[in-house]
């Protein structure tokens, strides 16, 4: 068996110096003449050499890996968040190390203490904040560890990490649906929250209740349960037991409990919407198969992934250059990413990009008759 190929090997079949050998290799600041290169690079294929990449990040003290962080996989919301960041990362030779965790913060800090162990370059949180004050507090000292040792940190989620931040405007796109579900028609309501911890579902949730204040609309029912198929699906079951009437329309705070909701309305021989009215949030991907047509509050979640690499791959301290989002039909343009700036106006860290949610109306929310219009 041949020994192991080494970046000396390269250069002196190249014909340049070791220092040449990296800088082609490594595609360092300081660029090599296309001769050289070519040289090098053909050494590199005719001796099949292959970098260290490990030997590169004990040197460097940072590797290309970007550690990810997504509390459900398998939730169309974060795979395509995922999607995004990936293909953004992709372009600068980046490695995305993904992980799959519960929803909360204790495990989140397990991994970024391990992405400082392997001298990742960053890593980036999608989820939602729990209202565990305590392990918020000890998420944000391994992150802090995490910066001074040389990586950046992104979240997708809440504001409340002391860093840059892809900011989804939860409650307002929750409000807007709601205000615009009693403008259907619609008068008596059911939420079913998620899990009464995380809080995305809070938020969610008092921002549905904010748009049924403004109509001077009351909430009628809340059932909390998992961010899941199954969770919506149990959550129904509780709406459709209760003793009180049916309520005209039921919001769930994720599309995929919605999905899960629908399913059991399907097994009890309910039709939507003329029975009873569904809608979501988030629009993703699946709802394309779904029957009927669910309305939800759109969030552009593959852009949002490459908002958060975009976060990464800037420079620490100049504002990033997020995608352009999606606007609205006679809306104003989404707000540029806003940052403190110190007494000299230069910007200071965190960075923080809100992203508006778009209402969607479709055939599970049709208007309900004005016979039952009436408050």
């Amino acid at each position: 068996m041949n020994p192991r190929v080494t970046l000396q090997d390269v250069a002196d079949r190249a014909g340049v110096s070791l220092t040449t050998a990296s800088r082609v290799v490594n595609e360092g600041p300081r660029r090599v003449g296309p001769r050289l290169a070519q040289r090098v690079n053909q050494a590199v294929a005719e001796l099949g050499y292959t970098a260290n990449l490990q030997a590169r990040a004990v040197a460097t003290g940072q590797s290309t890996m970007i550690g990810v962080v997504v509390h459900d996989i398998a939730d169309p919301y974060f795979s395509s968040i995922a999607a995004g960041l990936i293909e953004a990362a992709d372009t600068r030779r980046l490695l995305v190390c993904m992980s799959s965790t519960s929803a909360t913060e204790t495990a989140e800090r397990e991994y970024v203490a391990l992405m400082r162990a392997q001298r990742a370059r960053a890593v980036i949180l999608i989820g939602s904040r729990s209202d565990d004050a305590a392990a918020r507090d000890a998420l944000r000292a391994e992150i802090a560890a995490f910066t001074r040792s040389g990586g950046q940190a992104v979240a997708v989620g809440q504001d409340l990490l002391g860093v840059d931040t892809v900011l989804p405007e939860n409650a307002a796109g929750a409000e807007a649906l709601a205000r615009a579900m009693v403008a259907l028609g619609h008068r008596r309501f059911a939420v079913l929250a998620g899990p009464r911890g995380l809080l995305t579902a809070r938020d969610r949730l008092d921002g549905f209740r904010a748009g049924l204040a403004a109509w001077n609309v009351p909430l009628t029912r809340v059932v909390h349960g998992p961010f899941t198929r199954d969770g919506g699906y149990e959550a129904m079951s509780a709406v459709l037991a209760a003793p009180e009437p049916l309520p005209d329309c039921a919001f769930a705070v994720t599309d995929v409990m919605a999905v899960g909701a629908l399913a059991r309305l399907r097994a009890g021989g309910y039709q939507v919407p003329a029975d009873i009215a569904l809608a979501g949030f988030d629009d993703i991907l699946t709802l394309r198969d779904v029957y009927p047509p669910l309305t939800t509050v759109r969030l552009p979640l593959k852009r949002m992934g490459e908002m958060a690499a975009s976060l990464i791959l800037a420079d620490p301290f100049e504002p990033a250059d997020p995608p352009e989002l999606p606007k609205p039909p006679e809306s104003p343009a989404p707000p540029e990413p806003h940052q403190a700036t110190d007494g000299a106006g230069a910007p200071l860290r965190p960075r923080v990009i809100p992203v508006p949610g778009e209402v969607i109306l479709r055939e599970s929310t049709l208007p309900r008759p004005p016979a039952d219009s009436a408050n």
